[in-house]
């Protein structure tokens, strides 16, 4: 597990390794709607809190994530048993209450300003709903002070081979940095350039991303493009400090 803190928050960036689930889902895997046995993802689960010194996983705001521009401001822990709001991004200002998106090659954002946090789930048909610039103006809503932001490990250019009408739709909306190449010399999306554009259309300019790619790195995060039928990794965020 990566952290880092921005701000009041913790951030964390869970890795593949150190979980009991089996192959294809070896070992961390922490999403439950990708086959994997419940039972294995519930420890998973759990090992993460314990070694982050969090709350249990059932205190934990998961989304039920539908690569759109929804964002949920969360007020505290979720009731007992509630199911997961359907929305790509949360926001809250609760003190202790874990933001969770999971991820396999979408590019996760952590959001954070001197009172609120929020995470993202951001690939690209949400980037060009605008999940990213809604869940700044979400954040901005219930906090206060300079917005700063941090991208995750997602698929990189070098091995994102993206449509040509797809790719278009991304350039005219995000603009020509967001068209990259594979290593073979095919047009590619860049996902984490279309996030750092969304970012600063939406006045964030404070933005760190050290370019951790998924589908590069097998031993440390779980990648769909690459895998197919595999594990999800998650970023956590939590407001420690009232």
């Amino acid at each position: 597990m990566i952290e880092e803190r921005l701000g009041d928050a913790r951030v964390l960036w869970t890795l593949r390794t150190g979980g009991v689930s089996t192959a294809p889902y070896a070992s961390a895997n922490l999403a439950t709607h990708v086959g994997d046995d419940p039972g294995a993802v519930a420890e998973n689960r759990l090992r993460a809190a314990r070694n982050a010194g969090l709350p249990d996983p059932d205190a934990w705001r998961f989304l039920e994530q539908v690569h759109g521009a929804g964002v949920v401001t969360v007020p505290g822990p979720p009731p007992s048993g509630s199911p997961p709001p359907r929305a790509d991004a949360a926001v809250t200002v609760a003190t202790g209450v874990p933001l969770v998106v999971l991820t396999a090659d979408c590019a996760p954002v952590v959001l954070a300003d001197d009172r609120a946090v929020g995470v993202v789930h951001a690939g690209w048909r949400g980037l060009l709903a605008g999940v990213v610039e809604a869940a700044v103006v979400a954040l901005r809503r219930i906090g206060s002070g300079p917005v700063r932001a941090r991208v995750g490990a997602c698929v990189r250019p070098a091995h994102y081979e993206f449509g040509a009408e797809d790719l278009a739709a991304m350039v005219q909306r995000f603009g020509p940095t967001v068209a990259g190449r594979t290593r073979t010399g095919r047009p590619a999306l860049d996902v984490g350039a279309a996030v750092a554009r969304a970012l600063a259309e939406a006045g964030v300019d404070d933005v760190g991303d050290p370019g951790w790619d998924t589908v590069g790195d097998a031993e440390r995060w779980f990648s769909h493009r690459r895998d197919g039928t595999t594990g999800r990794q998650a970023l956590i965020v939590v407001r420690d400090r009232p």
